[in-house]
Parts: C-alpha cells; structure tokens; sequence
C-alpha cells in the first residue's frame, strides 16, 4: 500500500520518494531516479523555493538510470 503524498515528498512518476530535507546540506546533492524528469525538476524546484535552498537541477543518468540530481549550493 503507497503512503500519501506529503507536502515535501518527490512523486515525478507516482511513487512517493521520501527526502530526508534536513540532512541536506549545502555542498551535497541527491540523485532522484526517475522517468518523468521535467515534473522531478518541477517538484524538487517547487519544494527547495519553499525551503529557501539555493539549488542547481540537472536531468542526468546514474549508473545506468535516468533521473535528476539537485546540488544545494547555498
């Protein structure tokens, strides 16, 4: 059974990605493996504004999977 979306949660292609926010620091960055990666971009955009976390977005693939990484500069 999903868990409901909570307000910081990531669900570019409708399974819920729970992010430990306060864990992310600036100078690190998370991959977020995904298929839908322009609503990944939307979202983690939308969730860093809110947070006020200065961040760089890119849509690249990790090991062989396609996803985002976001690198918090600030």
């Amino acid at each position: 059974m999903q868990r409901v979306r909570r307000k910081n949660d990531v669900a570019p292609d409708g399974v819920r990605i729970v992010v430990a926010w306060g864990d992310f620091l600036p100078n690190t960055s998370i991959f977020i493996p995904c298929i839908n990666t322009e609503a990944a971009k939307q979202q983690l955009k939308q969730i860093c504004d809110d947070l006020h976390y200065e961040t760089i977005i890119k849509i690249i693939v990790n090991n062989g999977k396609l996803g985002v990484r976001i690198w918090r500069i600030a």
